[in-house]
């Protein structure tokens, strides 16, 4: 956790002052016990009134002040742990933006948002304890026990031996708890990993009839982590009975010692009375202690967890002088024997990728699931680095240019239409932030969504629910499409972006695209109708590129493009 305290550096003033203020309060505390030992023994016991209201006016002012201190390091402690906790989630989250999608694959989303709310909310309340109790606490059991030698030496020794029995106990719970705690987490992750299945997938489970099983699931890995939770926080409550255990055991040894002390005179009544109430204090600073112990080994979990993200290092390494590189003739993009595996322990995704995309023409891209088709895509704006080879831009490797200047010149469509919560406008303005109304509507016609966004009630301004949900799925690939052609990009990249259109709407967007855009374009489909009219296509099987040409110089040479238009001839005809 101390590496992380470097995030809250611009609240030094408040974790100085704040256990500054504690520890006075912590001074007055102690010194009340000694004005109660001197009202009782020199005031009660002696008549006199005036000893009793000085010493009694005294004790009040000494507990308003200390209220006064006590209140202004809770308060420091509050701006000083929300603080931290903000800065540490800005931080851990443009750590993980800056992340290859390799990194993002390695930790995976659900221990991602676990780090960023549980684990830094404990790092919060770590910090608040720290400077509300860390030293008021220790301080609060040292005192009682130096109070303790200061009014009778013999009670004294009482007081500090306890002290090592309470250590011991102590010990032995941290050596016990602070693996579990890590197992809990561990836990945990795996539980809001089956909440976002769950809820993200909850049509698909619906539709296999598959509720019951994901409900017995839930409920086991659910119950897993009750059995982990309980046994560690069975073993982290024994420390405040047994520490309360040993306390009253001293507190019954205090009175039996005191009494035979107060007999021969050799201590007074006040000053026991001042004993049993610095036992009770070393009793609730122990108890703290054992609190704290707690919260800090918690802590220390979740630091190593969010540590972890922050020692973790971003593969994408952008170069010293990155650049961009001007348009010198035609050629675009430039493959060159790539390989590409998405692991260091797994197989390759791709295997001598060879290939040419002169600018302004259309490049189509298919084959079967899982063939390599998608991770073409990913390769060209460098989401991940190759293993083998090269891949140029305008003659660049794109490995030395600027990642925000090629990713600014490319704008891709995955796959799964991803739409955010907002307004339909605040959803095309991410791929232009100053786009007008005009810019909407043209991408909007362009990408055939004129016809159902017209007809919205608040056109531009209506708002789009969690991931599109009020829109079908056909309407949300159209909106993304429509979000990549207002930033006017130079490549555009349809990643089986046509699947959820119908025939004809597939063939107007297509029309659209040449009409409306003056860019290079890949289209990636296992239609065959969505790629025929491309100058040039990709055949790829098994991550491997089998044939490539254009539609008719494919059906006459590649067996492998056959079968595929073959395959959808006769789907045609049974459909029809």
């Amino acid at each position: 956790m101390i590496k992380l305290l470097r995030f809250a550096k611009n609240y030094r003033k408040q974790i100085i002052l704040g256990p500054v203020f504690k520890f006075l309060e912590a001074v007055f505390e102690l010194i009340l016990p000694l004005l109660m030992a001197r009202l009782v023994d020199q005031g009660i016991q002696a008549g006199d009134q005036a000893t009793v209201i000085k010493y009694s006016l005294w004790m009040v002012l000494m507990s308003v002040v200390g209220w006064i201190f006590a209140i202004t390091c809770q308060y420091y402690a509050s701006i000083a742990s929300q603080g931290f906790g903000t800065e540490l989630r800005n931080q851990l989250m443009r750590k993980i933006n800056t992340f290859s999608h390799s990194e993002l694959n390695h930790f995976g989303t659900d221990t991602l948002i676990t780090r960023m709310t549980n684990d830094i909310n404990q790092l919060q309340l770590a910090l608040a304890m720290l400077i509300r109790l860390v030293i008021r606490a220790p301080f609060l059991s040292i005192g009682s026990v130096i109070m303790a030698f200061y009014i009778n030496v013999q009670m004294g020794l009482l007081f500090l031996g306890l002290l090592p029995i309470f250590c011991v106990i102590l010990y032995f719970i941290i050596k016990k708890t602070v693996p579990l705690y890590k197992k809990v987490q561990q836990k945990l992750d795996h539980l809001n990993e089956l909440v976002n299945q769950n809820l993200s997938g909850v049509r698909v489970i619906r539709a296999f009839a598959r509720t019951k099983t994901e409900t017995r699931q839930f409920a086991e890995t659910s119950d897993d982590l009750s059995a982990v939770y309980q046994r560690v926080t069975n073993i982290s409550a024994l420390l405040s009975p047994l520490t309360t255990l040993i306390m009253n055991g001293g507190i019954i040894l205090l009175l039996y010692v005191g009494g035979i002390k107060i007999n021969i005179g050799s201590l007074q009544q006040g000053e026991v009375l001042a004993l049993i109430n610095y036992m009770n204090q070393m009793l609730l600073a122990l108890i703290i202690v054992s609190n704290l112990v707690i919260i800090f080994t918690r802590a220390a979990a979740s630091a190593s967890r969010v540590n972890e993200v922050f020692n973790t290092e971003n593969r994408l390494v952008e170069p010293q002088n990155a650049t961009t590189a001007p348009a010198k003739d035609p050629l675009f993009i430039d493959f060159s024997h790539v390989d590409f595996r998405y692991t260091d322990d797994s197989g390759l995704a791709l295997t001598d990728i060879t290939f040419r995309l002169r600018r302004n023409t259309v490049l189509g891209i298919t084959g079967p699931t899982g063939s390599g088709k998608t991770t073409i895509a990913q390769l060209i704006p460098r989401f991940y680095d190759i293993s083998r080879g090269e891949i140029t831009v305008n003659h660049l490797d794109v490995r030395n240019w600027s990642l925000s200047d090629l990713r600014q010149k490319i704008a891709l469509v995955p796959q799964k239409a991803v739409l955010f919560s907002g307004t339909l406008r605040e959803n095309l303005q991410w791929g232009k932030r100053d786009a007008t109304d005009e810019e909407c509507w043209a991408a909007l016609r362009t990408a055939q969504c004129l016809d159902f966004a017209q007809n919205l009630p608040e056109q531009l301004d209506t708002l789009i629910l969690e991931n599109g949900k009020n829109f079908s799925g056909g309407q949300r690939q159209r909106l993304t499409i429509a979000r990549a052609l207002i930033a006017k990009p130079e490549l555009l990249i349809l990643d089986d972006s046509l699947s959820a259109l119908d025939y004809q709407t597939d063939l107007d967007l297509r029309r659209a695209l040449q009409r409306d855009l003056t860019a290079t374009v890949i289209i990636i489909s296992q239609r065959i109708r969505s790629i025929q009219e491309a100058q040039q296509i990709l055949v790829m099987e098994s991550g491997k590129l089998v044939a490539k040409g254009t539609h008719q110089e494919l059906l006459k040479h590649s067996s492998d493009y056959q079968e595929i238009v073959q395959s959808q001839a006769e789907e045609g005809s049974h459909e029809a």
